[in-house]
């Protein structure tokens, strides 16, 4: 049975300083790097040795997907792909989250933050972050799981939602109340039609 193991990056220096970061390209903090490894420890008491690895082209993702393969001691394939960039979050990227608050009222924050389908301005709902993120599962790692491969994703809070929703068949509404750990693993057992087996999460 395949496995589907889906991350998201450590703790990023945006996050620390409670920032709107969607494409903004920033680094781990130190907690972040910790969180990497961490991450590595947990999929390494599963005994998992992966096949194929998917990041986005952010850097933070990326870092964090070295810094596990690192400690596992694996060295596979990357395919790093925009398609499981963060959400973009508009004019909100770079505000600190409180300011943003002060700014448009903390309603509005919410509802651009936590409502499926609502897009910040000038930027992506979930909803639209999911158009791009579930053809690139459909495309390229669901055609690898199908193979037998054992598949490592490396992504965002947002984008992994996406692929969290599809897999464990989430509803919008439903999704909404989802919040993904930084440096936790989600890992499932597949079968080679894409179907969901098993979730340790």
């Amino acid at each position: 049975m395949p496995i589907l193991a889906l991350v998201r990056h450590g703790q990023s220096l945006w996050n620390h300083e409670n920032r709107f970061t969607g494409f903004v390209d920033v680094p781990l903090t130190e907690k972040g790097r910790a969180e990497a490894r961490q991450a590595a420890q947990s999929l390494q008491g599963l005994g998992i040795k992966f096949d194929v690895a998917y990041t986005s082209a952010l850097t933070r993702a990326q870092e964090t997907l070295a810094i596990i393969l690192e400690s596992l001691g694996q060295r596979v394939p990357v395919i790093r792909d925009a398609a499981l960039n963060e959400r973009h979050y508009g004019d909100l990227q770079g505000l600190n989250k409180e300011d943003a608050a002060k700014r448009w009222g903390d309603e509005q924050i919410k509802i651009w933050r936590r409502s499926y389908d609502v897009p910040p301005p000038n930027g992506e709902s979930l909803e639209m972050t999911a158009r791009r993120v579930l053809p690139f599962y459909d495309r390229g790692i669901s055609g690898d799981l199908r193979l037998g491969k054992n598949v490592l994703v490396v992504a965002h809070g947002n984008s992994n939602r996406s692929l969290v929703m599809k897999l464990d068949k989430l509803t919008g509404e439903q999704v909404i109340g989802l919040e993904l750990a930084t440096g936790v693993p989600l890992v499932y057992e597949m079968s080679k039609e894409c179907e969901v087996i098993k979730k340790h999460a």
